[in-house]
């Protein structure tokens, strides 16, 4: 498939189901976000954002448009890592406060709220199963075929990093 080019941009194609997918490294500040594309994860609207992301756990996000997956990012960060859904503005996290992969509230609690955001994944048009146990896998880059890291795009069975585009 062809990428589509605004200006100086690469943006998702929704109709394609390719969506942009986005790792930061949540260790060093400042670090610049890995930008690549997936397909498969279905959004029609706004975005996903976990900092549960094997094995790193940096910050992950996929969406239709820059502007939600900023929004969802920064919405993780706000509450120091989580999971969130974001969609025309309206954002829902649950936030893991410790080491951003466990919560501090009640299993009922963390349930109920998880159970709530996968919900929302779905309504904004995820197939998947399970939308954040997905994109956290993304990032795990032992496992074939292509994944992203804070360092870029790895192919796994080629065990070295790729181009995101290549010519």
């Amino acid at each position: 498939m062809k990428p589509i080019v605004k200006g100086f941009d690469v943006i998702s194609s929704v109709e394609e189901d390719v969506l942009k997918i986005v790792v930061l490294n949540r260790y060093i500040s400042g670090s610049k976000p890995v930008v690549g594309f997936i397909k498969g994860f279905g959004l029609k609207q706004g975005a996903l954002a976990g900092t549960v992301a094997h094995d790193s756990h940096n910050l992950i996000a996929v969406g239709v448009n820059d502007e939600a997956i900023v929004e969802c990012i920064n919405a993780v960060i706000k509450v120091s890592g989580g999971i969130a859904v974001c969609v025309d503005g309206i954002v829902d996290v649950l936030p893991l406060p410790i080491a951003g992969i466990i919560s501090d509230k009640s299993i009922d609690n963390v349930a109920s709220d998880y159970e709530r955001l996968n919900t929302k994944a779905k309504q904004i048009g995820s197939p998947l199963t399970s939308p954040f146990m997905t994109l956290s896998f993304m990032a795990l880059i032992v496992i074939p075929q292509l994944k992203i890291c804070d360092k870029g795009l790895f192919d796994v069975n080629k065990f070295c990093y790729a181009d995101l585009f290549i010519v």
